[in-house]
């Protein structure tokens, strides 16, 4: 047996091939030694991945009726446009299925020139990807070196973690006020080594909003040698008299990214858009690291469709406020305390074990979030849906706290 045609990637383990007649048999054995180690010792991979705990999205109703056989089930777990897709959106989707043999605009053209007229910037301060997760790994793979730190809050959205650790930096967590970015210790936590700051706003999970006097003092306190990340991606729900206007700091020429998407009030969650607002350098940073066609044709010509469909988002608004208010009075009624939310879901504590609430309303058709993997052991997150939706939710609830 010729060992060197037979093993060639031995040498990639660091085992060297015997001359014939010099003991191959032991070598065999040697070989397999080694390579059980590589499976056993995972050493292919790279050490940041040990850091790293996997997403887990809320179940679909497809799991759901396959797992538990049942014919009605609500999703109120993901934050989606309860209305579904905007009708325009659909029709415009729907006519661009002709045209999927064909790349789709690589540079975005038309939903950048839309978006960039709707904020008052140059197109150039403006670039789409694959969702706004997609954007954040944009953002950790332009700006991040290896050993530099994002401050985040100790309680927010997953993705600034795992798009740090993956780039090989460090997470700088800070702990949350009133379930609200406390900026002034964010502040503090900003030392040398720190490159990135991510503010939530409104948060995930909490629902809450930093306001624009606390956006402000911040800005006015924070130096440019950080990068400044404002996610928006439910802004279009919060009071908009004391939100804050980032898009501002991005008119004055300071480092910070704008990111939105058209996931939650624009019904699009389905076919991954999302977008960053910035000064052109940074643009150009995230545009030398983002994959060719990162917006497929679908998703481009929904969005546009959808920007368009003002009667859509009013009633979106509407229905998110109408059942805010009454999700607040049925919860105050039941007795169970929960964050005032300036997003489309409310944190609501059970004060039962959250995973187990969370399995019983699967079980009444209810799919929520609960909110355990933040370390909130007796809450659950719950989206604002149609007032029927709302009123099904607050029944099962009922219905499970009484035997949980």
């Amino acid at each position: 047996m010729n060992l060197r045609e037979e093993f060639p990637f031995a040498c990639g383990i660091g085992i060297g091939i015997p001359e014939p007649g010099t003991g191959g048999k032991q070598w065999i054995k040697v070989l397999e030694r080694k390579c059980s180690m590589v499976t056993e010792t995972g050493s292919l991979k790279r050490a940041v991945i040990d850091q790293l705990t996997p997403y887990v999205p809320g179940k679909s109703i497809e799991e759901v009726r396959r797992e538990l056989g049942l014919s009605r089930i609500i999703k109120l777990a993901s934050n989606e446009n309860p209305l579904g897709p905007s009708p325009r959106a659909v029709q415009a989707m729907v006519k661009e299925l002709q045209e999927v043999h064909v790349y789709p605009n690589g540079k975005d053209r038309q939903l950048r020139e839309a978006i960039a007229d709707r904020c008052g910037l140059k197109p150039e301060m403006v670039i789409f990807s694959n969702g706004e997760d997609n954007i954040l790994t944009l953002i950790t793979q332009a700006f991040l070196e290896t050993g530099e730190e994002s401050v985040v809050a100790s309680i927010t959205f997953h993705a600034y973690t795992t798009a740090t650790i993956i780039a090989g930096g460090r997470v700088c967590p800070v702990p949350l006020k009133d379930y609200t970015h406390d900026l002034e210790a964010m502040l503090e936590a900003i030392n040398e080594k720190t490159k990135l700051v991510f503010i939530c706003n409104p948060n995930n999970p909490t629902g809450t909003m930093v306001t624009k006097g606390q956006a402000d003092w911040f800005m006015e306190r924070v130096g440019d040698e950080v990068l400044v990340i404002f996610d928006e991606a439910y802004g279009e729900y919060a009071d908009r008299d004391q939100y804050p206007d980032a898009v501002r700091y991005v008119k004055e020429g300071r480092n910070v990214l704008v990111l939105r998407t058209f996931s939650k009030l624009f019904g699009l969650a389905g076919v991954r858009v999302g977008y960053a607002l910035g000064k052109p350098d940074l643009i150009r940073a995230l545009a030398a690291v983002r994959e060719p066609f990162a917006v497929d044709r679908i998703g481009q010509a929904g969005a546009l469709a959808v920007l368009e469909d003002e009667e859509y988002i009013r009633r979106s608004k509407e229905v998110n406020r109408d059942g805010k208010e009454f999700l607040y009075r049925e919860l105050d009624r039941m007795g169970l305390s929960y964050v005032p939310t300036q997003a489309n879901f409310i944190l609501v504590d059970t004060g039962k074990k959250a995973e187990l609430v969370h399995e019983a309303m699967q079980r009444e058709g209810v799919i929520i979030r609960p909110a355990h993997h933040w370390g909130l052991k007796t809450k659950i997150r719950v989206t604002i849906g149609t007032r029927e939706q709302n009123q099904w939710f607050i029944s099962a609830l009922q219905k499970v706290l009484a035997r949980v």
